[in-house]
């Protein structure tokens, strides 16, 4: 890890929050998915 110098607290917190709003939208999308697969099976079965 290089040497952050007087800023590592701010650049380590901006990438916690990057990699926090990165998984809470991977985690939609999968919630998602799986929410319209399973109201596109209930349509094809009629």
């Amino acid at each position: 890890m290089p040497d952050l110098g007087k800023y590592a607290f701010e650049v380590l917190t901006a990438y916690a929050g990057s990699i926090a709003v990165l998984a809470v939208l991977i985690g939609a999308s999968l919630r998602r998915s799986r929410r319209v697969k399973a109201a596109l099976e209930a349509v094809e079965r009629g």
